[in-house]
């Protein structure tokens, strides 16, 4: 009898041992410091990250402390971000957008890195054993095309910043499809909000996914179109309802969830080498019919019935 008491007490305490390391590990889970990069009031980033905070709870993480950094568009101001996230003890750092992810993965190395609204991480070098996320590359060749089909173009401005690499891809692509499509590019490379005074001469006007350009100049942009009457499209998303007339774009919901479901697999043990970069599976085709026609400009039927969204 004694024996069997001694191994009903040993059975008790290894389940009661086993139960204190389970709730630790559920603690530990819990109170996790998430770091999270935006860069200034970009509408886009704003979604993503509404999409992200949502997604997150559904994933398990429900008492996570989320510390949101909102630097402006600028290589030290992304820096000095990454180092206050780090400096606070984040177990993980959430960046949207390819300049803040790209300062962020050159600023810290043992924290895990997971990215939203990256435009083509591959090509602007984003890697490494601390990091993944999810793409937000969009088809450029298409955004022109449809672009086409509103006004005949055949000298496009190109809005990006040379600081930003994303931008730098996309045009690369635009001129990649000069000749296939019978146009010229202009560049334009706003650092600030009085670079856009040197938007002149254009018939179209493409809008890059430049942060500086985002947070600073649409409107100033906008305003140029309307004045000279030409289109303008965007592969990010945030300025359709500021004037921008074609968007195709990642959908941002899409990209706050994925964040989310990997940096859930993350906190619970994942490590970030271990998951694949994923492909953006929802793209917007986003219409501001009301700016086209305010133009003159008229949206083709094929062109509206495609449309995910449309602003009337």
């Amino acid at each position: 009898m004694k024996r069997l008491t001694c191994k009903i007490a040993y059975c008790c305490l290894i389940s009661l041992c086993a139960g204190l390391f389970l709730l630790c590990s559920h603690a530990s889970a819990a109170d996790k410091t998430i770091g999270v990069i935006m860069t200034g009031n970009s509408p886009y980033y704003r979604e993503i990250h509404k999409a992200f905070t949502k997604a997150l709870s559904s994933e398990g993480i429900k008492n996570a402390e989320i510390i949101v950094q909102t630097p402006m568009p600028e290589p030290l101001s992304w820096a000095n971000s990454a180092r206050k996230l780090a400096a606070i003890g984040s177990d993980i750092i959430i960046s949207y957008g390819a300049p803040a992810t790209i300062s962020v993965s050159k600023e810290v190395s043992g924290i895990p890195i997971v990215f939203a609204g990256v435009y083509d991480p591959a090509a602007v070098r984003i890697s490494g054993n601390n990091i993944t996320g999810i793409s937000s590359k969009v088809p450029v060749i298409s955004l022109l095309k449809n672009l086409k089909k509103i006004s005949d173009f055949s000298t496009l401005g190109v809005v990006y910043t040379e600081t930003e690499k994303d931008t730098l891809v996309q045009l690369n692509e635009v001129k990649q499809a000069e000749k296939s499509l019978g146009f010229t590019s202009v560049k334009f490379n706003v650092r600030k909000k009085e670079d856009t005074s040197k938007i002149e001469k254009v018939n179209a006007l493409f809008l890059t996914t430049s942060c500086v350009s985002a947070v600073h100049c649409t409107n100033n942009i906008i305003g140029i179109a309307r004045q000279a009457k030409i289109p303008t499209a965007s592969t990010i998303g945030g300025g359709e309802n500021n004037g921008v007339i074609l968007t195709i774009t990642a959908n941002p919901q899409e990209q706050g969830s994925e964040a989310a479901k990997i940096a859930a697999r993350i906190i619970k043990g994942a490590k970030p080498s271990s998951i694949a970069v994923v492909q953006p599976k929802k793209v917007d085709l986003i219409i501001n019919i009301k700016e086209a026609t305010n133009l003159g400009l008229k949206i083709p039927f094929d062109l509206l019935t495609s449309a995910t969204k449309v602003i009337k």
